[in-house]
């Protein structure tokens, strides 16, 4: 069944709609805002959840801070209070809000204070607006306070007022999606006296407080900020309801002014006057300009475009709207907008062009109920009378029109003769009709015209007797005349506007396409450099003239990139970039500054600023206006490619910084454990030798002079693994080809491992007659010793064992311990630098490089290593490692 226009209209907004369904699945946030602290907002939410207690609902305490209240302490008295979640922060014990319990208790309502704090310790989100957006996506009412200095775009304007820095922010987007905003509001005389008399604060902090932060002006602002944050949250709401019930505006809550321009001189005026009025009003206004499908002038739209760019730099909302119904067009978006005044320009009319001609501004008047209609008038003289108008000079290519329109109307009366020479035909009339048709679609409306004229001529002259005269014998043959001249400039006018409307669409599709493709191209980059040579070949293809582009670096800009490559930039040139930059407004050629230049320089604009400069080559030539909007278009696109490249730069250069100083801080930590022990010790048994010495017994001096000797075997070892980890680093770990016989490099391994470990028993079991492998001994025989030492280190009190097999073409050797084992989350990290697994009573050992070290020696002889745990009995840790057997490997038995 179709619908009508007032059908549509009365549908309710489906966005509205979606926000409403998605509102319903989720809890209500209640916010109560404040002006300053002591307003009473913990008091007024208390005294709301006790009458909702006593009316049976279900309602629990999650967080209130009292502050030491009492008249708050006692709206506590009967509530359901949760227990606080204790969390240990720099020596001190802190309580906070427990979010898990609040979810598993699930109330219907739950209060959770101060909705700006940050969260202490391990919780599992940084904010507590964090917790509350989770609360509410579970289904659950949360009531909670504000104050309006934590707005995130208001703590500037807040700093600035009372000189005091706001460090807990909220993002305004929270107040926003807050279903109800309570304003607790209180005169600023009566605060200041609750704070004397100790009702905010305790006597110390209410000092401070009185002399920094709650003095009359302070206060006086906070308020208007609270009253006027309020008033545009009741407003969105307004417009919520309006569009979720279809109603139609304009409603004079607030006002929202339409701004109408054209591409004329007074359209600037306009926008000016717009602009004074919305900052009278404190409103918000938005542009609109509506343009027919069909191509206007160039100059026109210049003006056009100019007068937005004008209203963008004022602050205004900007559209375009294509139609044939401007008052039609205008009033829809007005509805739709909820605009309260429509502000439109107007010029003085002479009498007999009133007659024939309505006015933009009447049409509205008459058909816009509701809405106010602000004339803005021209100050200069009024419009020029009709009589003294100017000719209007022929549109472009209308010689090569009427050469068209004489050719087919020609064509037209030949081809009639000749039909007339076989059959006579009653509607002869078409083949002129065809004709204008055919004059309108390949040369448009002065081609129409010229073709109506000289086919009525022609036809009135070969077909209607007396042939071969202007004269017309019948009457009725006078009105088929009238009649074929009036539908034959109707026909031409609608072919004439149809091939207008598919040229502009033609031009518009392309740079749409162009634009599309232009945008995948820019997606597909991955780093600046990809951007600007992406950018300048766009733009030069676009414009057909040579392009660059100039970045920040180094406190000036450069140019980094160009097309051609060859495009050099002079000094004017480069000042003209640098200018842009800095003062974010054209120059060069064209532009009030340094016009010298050739080229053209306009800054590219982000969300974050100006990202860079580009330019291209002017040489007083302008624009067109197509080229213009392309041009505009794709700098927009550029910019936030540049932007988004330097960010991802930027990103990942902060995340190698992390890293750097993650790595920094382990290595610090190794350090200062790992050579503070042994040269404590070392430093000891000196200390002790020189002020004792022969006094002490040769036994005694035996284990001090060891302990010395095996702590400097400790920081030799220590040493070395950093030497060895900077060479795997640097990549110059270049490991031998050599036979290598494995089963000789295990037992001297274990050799020294007993040595210095005496303590630990290594078990071998290496199998007979195993092949040589290409390798290097010496890195070898450092692996197996590093994973011997790490099997000391943590493997309990049970034996080492070491195993060597042939697994078809490859070497297996593997450590084994009977110790505690490793975490399976921790198995793919124990080959990183600085990991280290720590003790059972949380004191971590060695310097996390030894498996780290292992990992690079085995690869760098082709091998492979790996970790797992539990090996045996449910636990230990087994680290194997395999060596591929070379084609031309021989046994120890076929050596000997």
């Amino acid at each position: 069944m179709p619908h009508n226009d007032r059908d549509l209209k009365s549908r309710p907004d489906p966005d509205a709609l979606l926000a409403l369904a998605e509102q319903g699945r989720r809890g209500k946030l209640t916010v109560f805002l404040g002006a300053a602290p002591g307003v009473g907002k913990t008091f007024a939410m208390l005294t709301r959840a006790r009458r909702l207690k006593e009316e049976g609902g279900d309602i629990v305490i999650g967080l209130v801070e009292t502050h030491g209240r009492g008249e708050t302490a006692a709206l506590l008295e009967g509530l359901e209070v949760l227990p606080r979640r204790q969390v240990l922060h720099n020596g001190r014990t802190l309580h906070e809000f427990d979010l898990d319990a609040a979810l598993a208790r699930r109330p219907r309502v739950i209060l959770v204070d101060e909705l700006a704090h940050t969260n202490f310790g391990e919780s599992r989100h940084p904010k507590r607006y964090q917790d509350i957006e989770e609360l509410v996506d579970a289904g659950i009412d949360v009531w909670t306070a504000l104050n309006i200095q934590h707005l995130e775009s208001l703590s500037d304007v807040v700093a600035h007022i009372a000189g005091v820095p706001v460090r807990e922010r909220v993002p305004d987007t929270v107040l926003n999606r807050a279903d109800d905003v309570l304003l607790v509001d209180l005169p600023p005389a009566e605060l200041i006296e609750r704070l004397k008399e100790g009702k905010v604060y305790l006597p110390d902090n209410a000092k401070r407080a009185a002399d920094r932060f709650f003095r009359l002006g302070n206060l006086t602002a906070l308020r208007e900020l609270a009253l006027r944050r309020t008033a545009d949250r009741v407003d969105d709401q307004m417009v919520d309801y309006l569009r979720q019930n279809a109603i139609e505006g304009p409603w004079g809550a607030a006002e929202r002014l339409l701004v109408c321009i054209g591409p004329d001189p007074l359209s600037e005026k306009v926008v000016r006057t717009a602009n004074r009025l919305a900052s009278s009003l404190n409103a918000d206004w938005i542009v609109v300009s509506v343009e027919r499908a069909e191509a206007e002038s160039s100059g026109a739209m210049r003006k056009l475009d100019e007068t937005f760019r004008l209203a963008e730099q004022l602050g205004a909302e900007t559209r375009r709207i294509i139609g044939n119904d401007f008052v039609e067009e205008i009033l829809k978006l007005a509805r739709r907008e909820h605009a309260t005044q429509i502000v439109i320009g107007t010029r003085r009319h002479y009498f007999p062009l009133r007659l024939f001609r309505r006015s933009l501004p009447d049409a509205l008047a008459a058909r816009a109920a509701g809405i106010a209609i602000h004339l803005v008038t021209d100050g200069s003289a009024p419009a020029v009378k009709p009589a003294a108008r100017r000719r209007s000079t022929l549109p472009d290519g209308w010689g090569r029109g009427v050469a068209i329109a004489t050719g087919t109307a020609a064509a037209a009366t030949a081809l009639g003769l000749l039909i007339e020479q076989f059959v006579v035909l009653q509607n002869i009339s078409l083949l002129f009709l065809l004709a204008v048709l055919v004059s309108a679609t390949y040369a448009g409306y002065v081609a129409a015209i010229a073709a109506a004229l000289i086919s009525i001529l022609a036809y009135n002259f070969c077909f209607i007797e007396p042939v071969g005269t202007f004269t017309v014998a019948e009457p009725h043959e006078v009105f088929a005349l009238f009649v074929f001249l009036a539908a034959a400039m109707l026909a031409g006018g609608l072919a004439s506007r149809v091939r207008e409307q598919a040229k502009t669409a033609r031009r518009r599709a392309a740079a749409t396409q162009a634009l599309y493709d232009f945008s995948r191209k820019l997606s597909g980059t991955a780093n600046a450099e990809d951007v600007l040579w992406a950018a300048v070949t766009q733009i030069h293809g676009t414009l057909r003239r040579n392009a660059a582009l100039l970045l920040p670096e180094d406190g000036d800009v450069r140019l980094m990139a160009a097309w051609p490559p060859d495009t050099e930039l002079g000094l004017t040139d480069t000042m003209a970039g640098r200018w842009a930059f800095e003062k974010k407004e054209a120059a060069g050629n064209g532009t009030g500054t340094l016009p010298n230049s050739p080229f053209q320089f306009r800054p590219l604009m982000s969300p974050h600023g100006v990202v860079g400069v580009f330019g291209f080559l002017q040489e007083d030539k302008p624009l067109e206006i197509n080229e213009e909007r392309a041009l505009a278009a794709i700098l927009d696109q550029t910019a936030i490619a540049v932007d988004r490249a330097r960010l991802s730069r930027e990103i990942l250069d902060q995340a190698a910084q992390l890293e750097g100083e993650k790595f920094l801080a382990a290595l610090l930590s190794s350090i200062s454990h790992d050579l503070r022990t042994p040269l404590a010790t070392i430093t000891g048994a000196v200390t002790s030798l020189r002020q004792l010495g022969e006094r002490m017994s040769e036994e005694s001096r035996d284990d001090l002079l060891k302990s010395i000797e095996e702590e400097s075997g400790r920081l030799t070892r220590f040493v070395a693994n950093l030497l060895d980890m900077t060479r795997i680093e640097a990549g110059t770990v270049n490991a031998k080809r050599d036979w290598v016989d494995v089963a000789d490099v295990v037992h001297s391994a274990v050799e020294r491992a007993r040595k210095y470990f005496p303590g630990r028993v290594f078990e071998t079991s290496i199998a007979p007659d195993l092949p040589l492998i290409r390798g290097d001994s010496v890195l070898l025989g450092q692996v197996i010793f590093n994973l011997l030492d790490n099997a000391n280190r943590f493997g309990g009190d049970e034996p080492v064992s070491i195993y060597g097999r042939r697994e078809e073409d490859e070497i297996v050797l593997s450590v084994t311990d009977l110790g505690k084992g490793i975490a399976p989350a921790d198995l793919d990290h124990v080959f990183d630098k600085f990991f280290r697994k720590g003790k059972p009573d949380g004191r971590s050992l060695g310097t996390g490089l030894g498996l780290s070290i292992s990992k690079g020696f085995v690869e760098a002889m082709d091998g492979r290593i790996k970790a797992e745990s539990p090996a045996m009995k449910r636990r230990g840790t087994r680290i194997s490692m395999r060596f591929p057997v070379a084609e031309t490997g021989i046994t120890e038995k076929e050596r000997g």
